[in-house]
């Protein structure tokens, strides 16, 4: 007992004890003194807010020359006399007049750290990179303030070419025709361009292509910055967890706990969740995708969580799955142990020259042995392992969450790349499809996921510090009001230290 409480003491101090912003910040005093003028490019620039981003930085802990030299790297890999189209997300509205918040695409950020709608760049070897920003007018930056315009582009976004988006129209369609394959991200598909007649000549010439092939592979390793942004917010998600995982003692209510992580997640400095929290008590946990979080955990179930969050572009995923009332049932205790140990073995796979597949089928080799020896499924008919659980093992992760998915599975691992490792089991409270699992084990669902960075001797475990042990977690769930405030004081002395 008392080795699990100081290992959730380490935990709880390592969590508290990460820093909450970039390293930009450590340096705020003297920037401060030499950055007078505020320059508003309708987003955060070194000037307006010298807290997040660091001199020569386009978005917090990316510089000018990173993106440059993306564009440099994506315009070598690309075919000979190639174009490349990379439109923005557009805005989506709620109602006739109320936006949604925005998310910029990946790939328009990726290559311009442009984080706002309604751009389109465009790139090859003859222009460079060329940006085609929104035409404002005084009211729109009355009502929704200023943005980023042909100057931006130039002297802030370092493009080459700036042009209104009003001029497009003009000078794409010549580009288009001169180029023998036109490459643009199919998912945000632009009527600013795809209605041009050049453009629907390229497509049925089947000249236009999808750019993602290629820059699914530039994303697929990341750089130091990268892993500095990946491993800040899976930081950021991990104190969160913890901190719902302690409210969940007293507080039961699904949305309540949706509630806290999101206000957890960005009091640390997170823009917005990585997508809308899993929060599934009892059998709604046996539901993969569980989004309604209206429900209430009940005395003796288990509580799933799915989440994660943004900094600054880039995302993490964790799932974690606990009793709230302290201690698991002997059902859930059997099924728990099986997935832990699944989750464990395949992490020790992830290093180099390993793939995902390969992680896969070995998971997949340990449920279904698992299963069996727990009379879950029938031998012989391992079919039916697929109605237990239905994913894969796992998925690249970077400024999507399922990030490059236009690569193999069977891709060979490298140092730089994240993915996710996640097992899991779901039993449905009544047969929904083929599988025929023992009444003991109806309703429950369990994953365990965390986020590993590949690195040239192995792995690292970027949401370690989130208890996943049994004994780990019971003790958690159990400390008393001294011991909780033992842990609060040392908490409070870490985070201020």
């Amino acid at each position: 007992m008392a080795t699990a409480v100081r290992l959730l003491r380490r935990s709880l101090r390592a969590c508290e004890a990460a820093p909450r912003f970039s390293s930009a910040s450590q340096n705020l005093v003297q920037r401060v003194a030499y950055n007078t003028r505020v320059v508003d490019v309708g987003q955060p620039t070194p000037q307006s807010h010298p807290e997040l981003l660091a001199e020569g930085e386009i978005t917090p802990g990316i510089t000018s020359d990173e993106y440059i030299s993306r564009r440099k790297r994506l315009l070598e890999v690309l075919p000979e006399k190639s174009l490349a189209i990379i439109a923005s997300a557009e805005q989506q509205m709620m109602t006739d007049v109320v936006p949604y918040p925005f998310r910029q695409n990946g790939e328009y950020l990726y290559i311009t750290g442009c984080a706002q709608p309604g751009g389109v760049a465009v790139l090859s070897e003859e222009t460079g990179l060329c940006m085609f920003m929104p035409d404002t007018s005084k009211e729109d930056v009355v009502w929704q303030g200023q943005t980023a315009g042909v100057e931006a582009a130039e002297n802030f976004f370092k493009a080459d070419k700036a042009f209104p988006l009003s001029e497009m129209q003009k000078i794409l369609p010549e580009l288009i025709e001169r180029s023998k394959v036109v490459y643009h991200n199919v998912k945000t598909l632009s009527p600013s361009y795809k209605n041009m007649d050049s453009f629907r000549r390229a497509s049925l010439n089947n000249k236009a292509k999808d750019i993602a092939y290629y820059t699914d592979e530039l994303r697929w390793i990341k750089s130091k910055s990268e892993i500095g942004l990946m491993r800040e917010s899976a930081s950021i998600v991990s104190q969160s967890l913890l901190q719902t995982m302690l409210l969940s003692r007293t507080h039961r209510e699904e949305s309540q706990l949706a509630a806290k992580i999101e206000y957890e997640c960005k009091m640390r400095g997170a823009q917005r969740m990585a997508f809308h929290p899993v929060v599934g008590g009892g059998a709604n946990g046996s539901v993969i995708h569980y989004s309604r979080n209206d429900g209430r955990v009940k005395a003796g179930e288990l509580l799933l969580m799915d989440v994660g969050c943004e900094y600054h572009g880039y995302l993490s995923d964790l799932t974690r799955t606990w009793p709230p009332c302290g201690r698991f049932s002997p059902a859930q205790e059997e099924l728990y142990s099986l997935i832990l140990e699944t989750n464990k073995e395949c992490i020790k796979l992830c290093k180099p020259g390993t793939s995902i597949s390969e992680i896969h089928n070995h998971s997949v080799k340990m449920l279904i042995k698992g299963f069996q020896e727990l009379g879950i499924l029938e031998k012989g008919k391992s079919i039916q392992y697929n109605y237990l659980n239905p994913t894969a093992i796992g998925h690249s992760l970077g400024m999507d969450i399922h990030d490059s998915v236009k690569l193999s599975n069977d891709k060979p691992l490298e140092p730089g790349v994240i993915i996710t490792i996640e097992p899991g089991i779901y039993i449905p409270p009544v047969p929904i499809l083929k599988e025929n699992a023992p009444d003991r084990y109806r309703g429950i669902g369990i994953r365990i996921e965390d986020e590993v960075l590949i690195t040239e001797s192995g792995h690292e475990v970027l949401t370690a510090s989130v208890p996943k042990e049994i004994p780990h977690i019971t003790t958690l769930m159990n400390m008393g009001s001294d011991s909780m405030m033992d842990a609060a004081h040392e908490l409070r002395a870490a985070s201020c230290s």
